[in-house]
């Protein structure tokens, strides 16, 4: 077996298992559906070799990410994790991990725990009414999604394989049947704002400790405090910075998450549990990526409020550690990380050199995106135009008369006035060309619509080598997982 040799990230994997030390509280041991076929539809090779799994032949991979045959020394059985959360604003305390479970965990090059989690694996004691499973369209839609937000530099969970199953599924938001998947995705934690809101409702202050003490030790040390309430506070003030990072960013790349419940939040500030999302194809504070939230609850513009909302949640229920005038402190740094996120990824979006002075970059950001959105220009096309502020590439654009326009003259001069970050990226073949990468909703039907039809996955590789090629050009790193 290709890992048996590995010596790196793997192996210190194999040598400590850190949520079984929670698992009795926070979670229930399951078995993986046993699906008529395993067929390899996709894997993430960059990030298997960043964890040491990269030697792992096709075979092999299928096994334990098809059939989850246990990675030796790991987790003895998948474990389906139990949370609460408030979806669309309404408390459910009937929540868990329906169709998914912690497979595994592993330690990247820098030491850090990261997790294989699956969705699609089967039936748990979560699943309520549901059958469990993922259709192939799902897996694929979150492969497209997490690729490309990391290749814009947003803090995300990674695609790490897909595997089609050979079940037919019947689903109402797809034309029925359609095919089955099991997904799995390497994220830094799945450990969910739901999951400390479980442990409030239930009064179990045992549980809740524990918790809090894991999470600062393997993803916030510098929290940590042997004064309980203190290490409790520290630990929120560290989660509302992430959160407000990663909000931030969401908003400087045009997405929308579509289902912003606290159990869609986790403690690391990555995007995960990817739903009905979607990216802009103009600038639209009202854009609603779920055709369900009929209200807008989490429409673009609100991102930012929902989150300070979902963080609220989380500090209600740490009161059970914690006083409320100790814990409310800890909240403040949201609201001044998501402006600075935003402002900074705006920046590095448009390959651009930050003042260092916020409110002039505010002042850009609020030039920028109003003319956006009274032109309606293009997303990502006015993106890729600008990078670096190249005005000879802007005038050979396709949308070029839409920069000749008098409304976008003090947008010239505001991107104008910023000095480019790292021009020689404008060399890459990436920025040869005369459009961006990007993922509307048309094209990501288009990608489907072929591998429904005939098996045909060209559209779909072209698209994914298209994103890395992205990735490679804007260089602008994936947030906290970062291989090294």
């Amino acid at each position: 077996m290709g890992y048996a040799a590995n010596t790196g990230a793997f192996e210190k994997g194999t040598l400590l298992i850190p949520f079984t030390r929670l698992s009795a509280h926070l979670a229930d041991p399951v078995t993986a559906a046993n699906f008529p076929r395993t067929v390899l539809r996709w894997r993430n090779q960059r990030w298997a070799e960043a964890v040491g799994l990269g030697g792992l032949d096709d075979s092999d991979w299928t096994r334990h990410f098809g059939r989850f045959e246990t990675l030796p020394g790991n987790l003895p059985q998948p474990l389906a994790m139990r949370y609460h959360g408030h979806q669309f604003g309404t408390y459910n305390p009937d929540l868990g991990d329906g169709r998914g479970f912690l497979f595994a965990q592993l330690r990247d090059g820098a030491g850090r725990l990261l997790d294989l989690g699956t969705k699609g694996s089967g039936q748990t004691p979560w699943s309520r009414r549901g059958d469990g499973r993922l259709t192939l369209k799902g897996g694929v839609r979150e492969i497209l999604a997490a690729s490309y937000l990391e290749a814009l530099g947003v803090n995300t969970s990674k695609a790490f394989s897909l595997i089609e199953t050979g079940e037919s599924l019947e689903r109402n938001d797809e034309p029925s049947p359609t095919r089955g998947s099991v997904l799995v995705r390497l994220s830094h934690s799945h450990v969910r704002f739901g999951t400390f809101q479980r442990c409030a409702y239930l009064e179990d202050r045992e549980a809740m400790a524990a918790l809090v003490d894991y999470c600062v030790a393997e993803f916030h040390p510098d929290a940590d405090d042997p004064d309980s309430a203190r290490k409790t506070c520290a630990l929120l003030e560290r989660v509302a910075v992430a959160t407000g990072k990663m909000i931030g960013q969401w908003m400087a790349a045009g997405f929308v998450h579509g289902v912003m419940n606290t159990d869609n939040f986790n403690i690391t500030g990555e995007t995960f549990d990817f739903g009905p999302w979607r990216f802009l194809p103009q600038s639209d504070p009202n854009f609603t990526a779920a055709y369900f939230d009929q209200n807008g609850l989490y429409r673009f513009g609100r991102q930012p409020v929902q989150g300070g909302w979902a963080l609220q949640q989380l500090a209600s229920a740490l009161l059970l550690l914690a006083d409320a005038e100790d814990l409310a402190p800890s909240l403040a740094p949201y609201e001044p990380a998501y402006r600075e996120s935003f402002a900074a990824h705006t920046h590095a979006l448009l390959g651009l050199t930050s003042t260092g002075d916020l409110a002039s970059d505010i002042g850009l950001l609020q030039a920028f995106y109003g003319w956006m959105t009274e032109s309606g220009a293009n997303w990502p096309q006015t993106f890729f135009d600008w990078f670096c502020a190249s005005e000879a590439r802007a005038a050979a654009s396709p949308h070029a008369a839409v920069y000749a326009q008098p409304a976008f003259a003090p947008v010239r001069a505001a991107l104008l006035a910023r000095a480019p970050a790292r021009p020689e990226r404008l060399g890459h073949p990436y920025f040869q060309k005369p459009a961006p990468v990007s993922m509307l909703i048309d094209e990501v039907e288009a990608l489907w619509d072929p591998i429904a039809a005939s098996d045909d996955w060209s559209a779909f590789k072209a698209k994914t080598d298209h994103i890395e090629e992205a990735r490679i050009a804007l260089d602008l790193g994936p947030g906290a997982l970062t291989p090294r």
